[in-house]
This record gives structure tokens, sequence and C-alpha cells, in this order.
């Protein structure tokens, strides 16, 4: 069964952040493109543009020292320029470890991704792992 055109858009997405390949992720989404981080954490909010959701991404692996990773497990398109993903992200940040399931529902226009909405498993248990605001 061939892969629909939004799937294959973020599942080339989700191979890009695997190999650190920011240059590939951000050329799949539009400039301002935006990701929403749910919570209350210091990893929480409306990152607009893809400089900002890029920078974003590298804070992920900054503050957990590169241990960061997410493991794809489904992307299921509507077609109507919409996918949603389902996975499994894990990460190390001081004494501390976490993993859990997660997804992130992806609009596509035209090839290219417009906006992300994350959801995570356990918004209390991620705030706690990423820690307030600095």
């Amino acid at each position: 069964m061939a892969q629909h055109p939004d799937s294959i858009v973020v599942h080339r997405g989700y191979e890009a952040f695997a190999r650190g390949d920011m240059e590939t992720l951000g050329s799949l989404m539009v400039s301002d493109c935006t990701h929403h981080s749910p919570g209350s954490s210091q990893m929480s909010g409306h990152f607009k543009g893809v400089n900002n959701v890029l920078d974003h991404y590298k804070r992920l692996m900054d503050l957990t020292h590169d241990t960061f990773r997410v493991e794809l497990q489904g992307v299921y398109p509507d077609g109507r320029g919409h996918a949603m993903s389902v996975h499994r992200w894990h990460g190390d940040r001081g004494n501390r470890g976490i993993e859990m399931q997660g997804g992130l529902f992806f609009t596509i226009v035209g090839g290219k991704i417009t906006d992300i909405d994350e959801c995570v498993e356990d918004i209390d248990e991620a705030d706690a792992f990423w820690g307030q605001a600095e």
C-alpha cells in the first residue's frame, strides 16, 4: 500500500530529527510554522517561525545532554491536510529519566508543515521532568 503524501512528510521529519538534521527538518516547514507544546514547563509554549521551532528542538537535546529520543509508532493522515503521529519519547536530565507516549497533530498545506500541536501522555510528569523556566 502506498503512503499518503502527508504521511511521507511526517516520516521524513521524524527521520531528520533522529539524525539531528535540522536543515532537512526545517525544509519540511513553512517559514511561519508554529509548534505548540503543552504544559507549564520551560519547554511549554507556542514557538512560531521555523527558526524558533528548530531552536525549541535543539533545546530538547541541550537539556537532556543529547539523550532525547523519539520512536515513531505510527502516522495517520486524514486526507484533508492533517496527520497525527504517535510516538514514544525518552530522555535523561540530571539524575532523572523519563519515558512517555506522545503524539503530534500536523497541519500540512502544499506538502509543507504549517502547524504542529503536541500532546503528551502525562502533562504533569512532563512538566516535572522539564522543570520551570530558568
